[in-house]
């Protein structure tokens, strides 16, 4: 078994991005600016936050954070999200998710400029990326595929079996998968909550992508010898020996399951730190392109 760090890489990205953004502030482009709006208090999306504006120093980039109460109405989220758009210097930008109950999320998230859509949540980005044309890619499928080309893990040809079907990770890790490309080329099945048999189906899995958000889901019984598996998972589930009165837990029942596999990334420090850096990617990818 070997580990795929993510937070090793991610910082050996950061580091090149951090170069590339003071190449081109010195040939006098502008510095790449990203912009993100908070919505409430919520534990998870705080550190989420919090961690992207610290990579956005890491990396070179100005940043931008807007804070609402979580009693703000959707018209009013929405003008800031037009705003946002309207604004000349911001580059690109992300909604931090979820948001309120009474808040429409695919609103909010068709209201987001295609071309400052970071995220890559946009349809207009969600069907370039679909149909393989150049786009903003979902953050944490992107950041999966670079651990697999930093890697060099082989995937064409392999059955990769992803567990969840959510439009953030399952659907676009899908896609992504099945495309001829590198880190890709793959046959691919879907698993979600109507699947029968899912045991039956991983068991016959070069590379299994957990998706799921239901910790430990993924037993030593599900796996074949030799497997690759990717652990997107990362619930808070309750531990009274830690001072944050929680920990991390991923989909994957680790220290049963890391035995059996070729590769495995851990939670925390596997796919976590990749998504923030592809969205350090995205934005980057934003300001090259207003700049043309």
């Amino acid at each position: 078994m070997q580990l795929i760090d993510g937070k090793k890489v991610s910082a050996e990205i950061k580091a090149e991005i951090a170069a590339e953004v003071e190449a081109m502030v010195a040939r006098g482009e502008k510095r790449p600016h990203l912009a993100a709006i908070l919505v409430g208090h919520d534990g998870g999306s705080e550190t989420y936050v919090a961690n992207k504006v610290k990579a956005c120093g890491e990396c070179g980039f100005k940043s931008t954070l807007i804070r609402f109460e979580d009693d703000i109405t959707e018209d009013a989220l929405l003008q800031a999200v037009d705003q946002l758009n309207d604004d000349p210097d911001v580059d690109g930008f992300i909604v931090q998710l979820p948001l309120p109950k009474h808040i429409s999320e695919q609103k909010v998230i068709e209201a987001i400029d295609p071309n400052k859509d970071v995220d890559g949540f946009h349809p207009t980005n969600v069907g370039r990326m679909a149909t393989g044309l150049e786009g903003f890619v979902s953050a944490t499928p992107a950041g999966i595929l670079d651990l697999f080309a930093r890697y060099n893990i082989d995937t064409k040809g392999k059955h990769c079996v992803v567990l969840g079907r959510s439009n953030i990770v399952g659907r676009p890790m899908a896609e992504l998968m099945m495309q001829k490309r590198t880190s890709g080329n793959c046959t691919v099945t879907v698993c979600h909550s109507a699947t029968p048999n899912i045991p039956e189906i991983t068991r016959t899995a070069d590379i299994i992508i957990a998706a799921l958000g239901s910790p430990k889901f993924v037993k030593a019984d599900m796996v074949k010898d030799g497997a690759v598996v990717i652990d997107v998972g990362t619930t808070r589930v309750p531990d009274a020996t830690r001072k944050s009165g929680f920990k991390l837990t991923g989909d994957v029942d680790f220290d049963n399951v890391a035995p059996k596999c070729s590769w495995i990334t851990p939670v925390p420090g596997g796919v976590g730190p990749m998504t923030i850096v592809s969205l350090m990617k995205n934005t980057l990818l934003a300001a090259k392109r207003r700049a043309r």
